[in-house]
């Protein structure tokens, strides 16, 4: 669902490949991928952003990918998926060189005024940290608590400046980063609705049963969200710019269900359901479980796991729903200085 959801956006990273000032050789023209996972839906984009810059640079100059994403990340199957997949952008091209940093992207990552171009997707949902407990959910789009819908929503603003100013040191002058993340449409909806209900719905259910702790199910938060129109156009709305960046083509979409599309041309709810639990199971499982109290030699890890991921498939199963997936998509540019305006768009700064 991630890797269709990102196609859109791809074409972003095309046009901002053609577009961005490049650095003068012997510089390194550096590509990053914040929010990188295990690599699997980096490759398309990575790709295209490559293909698109060869064009410009010839074949022989070396491009380098920095991969991104917090310490505890898969570094292992990135490797690997760049190693032995057949699409890997490794394969066919000997002057492109990769590499992986383990650090978040509420920080500096790579060097100043280092990244030719950037690539952002389905990551910047995440948030750098809880703010508060949920009492009535586990994802706020959906809680009726005025004091923790407030807390995120600032926990949000505050991330996303942060975020823009982070890139903004990394960004070469006249560098563009393309962004896709999850949204709230223009209608106020966050999306997933039936997954959400599902999930908690099984949570729920779980306590019930003593499968877990009431302290735990407390304690349980996914701190994803979608943002609204005006809250991603926010640090721009005075000047036009935030921290040397500029906002281009942003766009509110919705992104496709391929699982629902699945279900239409097959009529299996079984499977519907179970492929988004799976889903959840990566996505968001392993974030609720760190709820879960320590006890030497406890297996309820894995316990929780498979329960939590066979309530919410049966849930799904049985009442199978298109889903909403609002997204956004954008293209922020690092405002260029004078001196390093080129005469030609596609000539080298």
């Amino acid at each position: 669902m991630q890797a269709v959801g990102s196609l859109p956006a791809v074409a972003l990273l095309e046009r901002a490949a053609r577009a961005v000032a490049l650095p003068s050789p012997p510089e390194l023209v550096v590509i990053a991928d914040y929010g990188s996972s295990e690599g699997h839906n980096s490759l398309v984009p990575m790709a295209a952003g490559i293909s698109a810059l060869r064009k410009r640079v010839g074949n022989e100059r070396a491009i380098f990918v920095f991969h991104t994403d917090l310490p505890g990340n898969d570094f292992t199957a990135l490797f690997k998926t760049l190693e032995n997949y057949p699409d890997s952008y490794l394969r066919n091209d000997p002057a492109v060189f990769a590499a992986a940093v383990g650090r978040s992207y509420f920080e500096q990552i790579l060097p100043a005024s280092s990244v030719t171009l950037g690539w952002s997707a389905w990551a910047i949902q995440w948030l750098s940290r809880v703010p508060c407990a949920i009492p009535d959910q586990v994802q706020i789009a959906y809680s009726h608590d005025a004091a923790a819908c407030s807390a995120f929503a600032e926990q949000a603003a505050e991330d996303w400046r942060r975020f823009l100013a982070m890139r903004s040191c990394e960004l070469r002058p006249g560098a563009r980063l393309v962004v896709l993340t999850m949204a709230i449409d223009d209608s106020g909806d966050f999306g997933y609705r039936p997954v959400v209900d599902a999930l908690y719905g099984t949570l729920v259910d779980m306590v019930d049963r003593g499968l877990i702790r009431q302290e735990e199910f407390r304690r349980m938060v996914i701190p994803t969200v979608g943002r609204t129109r005006a809250q991603f156009t926010e640090p721009f709305a005075k000047t036009g710019n935030f921290s040397n960046l500029s906002l281009e083509n942003f766009e509110l979409f919705h992104g496709e269900d391929r699982i629902w599309i699945q279900f239409e041309a097959s009529g299996d709810a079984h499977a519907f359901g179970s492929q988004w639990a799976v889903f959840c199971r990566a996505s968001v499982f392993p974030t609720l479980a760190t709820s879960l109290d320590e006890v030497p030699g406890d297996t309820r890890l894995a316990k929780f796991m498979d329960q939590l991921e066979a309530g919410t498939a049966a849930r799904l199963s049985a009442a199978p729903v298109r889903m909403t997936i609002p997204l956004a998509q954008m293209t922020l540019v690092k405002a260029i200085a004078e001196k390093y305006v080129a005469r030609d768009p596609d000539q080298s700064v």
